[in-house]
């Protein structure tokens, strides 16, 4: 197996480091088209159970009082 011939600087450690981190980004949000709730793309609303317009998850209504 292959071993390094030379140390590798700091310098190129941050440099692999800061091109990893830096592409990382934020997940895409979308507003529900049936509530106006802020979602996941690709999810199905939290809040109305609704996902490309079909009823997947069943919400039970919370009683007030």
């Amino acid at each position: 197996m292959a071993t390094p011939k030379r140390k590798v600087s700091h310098a190129r450690t941050s440099q692999r480091k800061a091109k990893w981190l830096g592409s990382l980004s934020s997940p895409v949000t979308m507003s529900c088209p049936k509530c106006g709730e802020v979602t996941l793309a690709h999810h199905a609303c939290p809040s109305c159970g609704f996902y490309r317009g079909h009823q997947v998850v069943s919400k039970k209504e919370e009683a007030a009082g």
